[in-house]
C-alpha cells in the first residue's frame, strides 16, 4: 500500500537513473555476488556499476551498443552478465530475493501450491512432452545418402 512510509523508501529521484539500486538493495546483492577470481588481476571495475549497467539494460530494453557512458563499457556489462548467468549468480539472486519477498508478504519460503491451467491438463492427458517430442523430431537420412559417411566406414 503507498503510504508516506513507503514512498519515502521507493523514492528513486536521488539515483542517477531509476533502475540504478540504492544503498539498501545494493546491501542485499552485494552479498550475493561473487569475490573476484584468485590468481589473476585485482578487479578494477565496480561491480556496483555493473550491476547498475545491467539494470539499465534489463529495464529499458536498450542495446548493449547504447548503454551510456558514465556506465561500464558495454564489453565489460556483457562479459559480466555472460558469466553470471553461466554460474548461477543470477539465478542465486533471484532466488534469494523471490524468497526474501515471500517472506515479507507473510507467507512460507517457498510455493506449496501451483495453479496449472486447463490446457496443461489436457496436454498432460494425452502425452504431454512424449507426444511433443516425436513430432519435432527430424526425420532419420539413410547412411547410403551420406558421401562422408562412406568415407568413414570405409577408412
Amino acid at each position: 500500500m503507498w503510504t508516506a512510509e513507503n514512498r519515502s523508501r521507493y523514492d528513486r529521484r536521488g539515483l542517477r537513473y531509476p533502475s540504478d539500486t540504492t544503498d539498501a538493495e545494493w546491501a542485499l546483492l552485494a552479498e550475493l555476488i561473487p569475490p573476484a577470481k584468485p590468481g589473476g588481476n585485482a578487479r578494477t571495475v565496480d561491480v556496483r556499476e555493473v550491476v547498475n549497467g545491467l539494470l539499465y539494460v534489463l529495464g529499458t530494453g536498450c542495446q548493449w551498443r547504447a548503454t551510456p557512458k558514465d556506465l561500464p563499457p558495454r564489453s565489460t556489462l556483457h562479459g559480466y552478465f555472460m558469466r553470471w548467468e553461466w554460474d548461477g549468480t543470477l539465478d542465486r539472486i533471484h532466488h534469494a530475493l523471490y524468497v526474501q519477498c515471500r517472506v515479507q508478504a507473510g507467507r512460507e519460503a517457498s510455493p506449496t501450491a501451483a495453479v496449472i491451467d486447463s490446457q496443461s491438463v489436457k496436454g498432460a492427458e494425452k502425452g504431454g512432452l512424449r507426444s511433443t517430442r516425436t513430432a519435432m523430431m527430424a526425420a532419420r537420412r539413410s547412411r547410403v545418402g551420406s558421401a562422408t559417411c562412406l568415407l568413414i566406414h570405409s577408412v
